[in-house]
């Protein structure tokens, strides 16, 4: 099948489309809304290789220090991409193990919606591993079983470009989306009989409508999400909008199927994906806004929150100029780089400036408490453990309550 751009180029495509945050501001907020972050269970999105995004142990150490010290539970953490192999995939978990395992107290691996509770009473970082490709399978469909024993929680057909399981966005906008294949309907298959959550970020719109169609119709009741993916509708109408705008977002009908799924969308704070606006330091106003759209869109019921994080732009940026050909945008993201949008909001220093202006829009404590984890935590069960549709619903209340007690009685987050 064709591909947009030269294997050997996958791990650029990584940096390519996820920035960074250790340049980014750290937003002033009230100190209640600080301290309903802390007190929240709190889900983002890290999407940062060894070897590229870090390369030292320190700066993971630092990195989710920070994040702890302001209230982040965890991360969906990715382990691979674009088409990495199996052998990588295992090369980049055991770099994140053993950075980990210089401070085996930090840390949980989450197997199931109570390792990320217990990591949030322990003040711990919860770890939420997630693949951006079906190509860690080596074409070998019984190794699903393996990633389900790893710990990899959710996963996406196709990253970007044209794959065996059918096409991403990159390929989609270029008009060569192939639709989901007959192996990419076997894939979902295994997902769905070992409980990993299907993820259709970065996966192009026939496809991604090819792999709700399969799933609605084999499988009702099991929902599917875009982990990070901006709204498209949000930025159609800005004064400098292009006209096709940023491939990476989606349009508002995939969002309201994964809602209907029972599933969640979460938007990315990333600067170069906000088609004619490209800010060059986004601010709580413009991530809020994204989460707004899409609550307005399709409940607060079923929106998550994500940044799509990386350490540093520097490389990022470097490499992408020095190669815009090798892009093909129509010179979409270079032509945003140019314009300072090379960043992305680090959730531990935005969410709290975040929370202060989607209170002053009339948002409860409750609404922010479902948008910051709660959503992702109702739907985790339902696939991870094939939890009833609404016991996650029926037991919150209490869930919260004992969640309290601990803190209080042993005062650690």
């Amino acid at each position: 099948m064709r591909k947009i751009l030269p294997p050997i180029l996958a791990l650029f495509i990584v940096m390519g489309t996820a920035h960074a945050s250790v340049e980014s501001k750290t937003w002033p907020a009230s100190e209640r809304a600080q301290q309903f972050v802390k007190d929240t269970i709190v889900i983002g999105m890290l999407a940062s290789p060894w070897g590229t995004g870090w390369t030292d142990y320190s700066q993971l150490h630092d990195y989710f220090a920070l994040a702890r010290d302001n209230g982040i539970t965890g991360h969906e953490m990715t382990l691979a991409a674009a088409d990495m192999n199996f052998e990588t995939l295992l090369e980049q978990h055991y770099h994140f193990r053993a950075a980990m395992a210089e401070q085996p107290d930090k840390f949980q691996i989450v197997h199931n919606t109570r390792d990320i509770e217990a990591a949030h009473i322990q003040g711990k970082t919860a770890v939420i591993w997630n693949s951006q490709t079906a190509t860690i399978l080596n074409d070998d469909l019984t190794k699903m079983a393996l990633l389900k024993d790893m710990g990899i929680k959710s996963m996406i057909l196709a990253y970007n470009d044209t794959f065996r399981t059918g096409s991403g966005q990159l390929a989609a906008y270029n008009g060569q989306d192939i639709g989901l294949t007959d192996w990419g309907r076997s894939v979902i298959d295994e997902l769905v009989r070992f409980g990993i959550l299907l993820d259709l970020s970065h996966t192009g719109s026939k496809t991604a409508n090819d792999a709700m169609d399969y799933m609605d119709a084999n499988y009702p009741g099991v929902p599917y999400v875009y982990t990070h993916s901006v709204p498209a509708g949000l930025y159609k109408d800005a004064p400098e909008a292009t006209p096709k705008g940023c491939y990476r977002a989606i349009p508002d009908d995939e969002a309201i199927r994964a809602a209907r799924s029972g599933g969640y969308v979460s938007p990315t704070f990333t600067e170069w994906m906000m088609d004619g606006i490209w800010p060059d330091e986004i601010g709580p106003q413009q991530a809020a806004d994204m989460i707004d759209y899409y609550v307005q869109l399709v409940g607060v019921d079923h929106v998550g929150i994500a940044t799509d994080d990386m350490f540093s732009t520097e490389l990022v940026v470097d490499f992408a100029k020095k190669h815009a050909d090798l892009y093909a945008d129509g010179g979409y993201m270079i032509a945003a780089f140019d314009r300072g949008a090379t960043g992305n909001g680090e959730l531990a220093k935005i969410l709290a400036a975040i929370t202060d202006d989607l209170w002053a829009r009339g948002y409860s404590d409750e609404d922010l408490a479902k948008i910051y984890g709660g959503n992702k935590m109702r739907v985790y069960p339902r696939v991870w453990e094939g939890a009833p549709e609404g016991k996650w619903d029926k037991e919150y209340e209490e869930r919260v309550r004992l969640r309290r007690e601990f803190m209080e009685r042993y005062g650690t987050r």
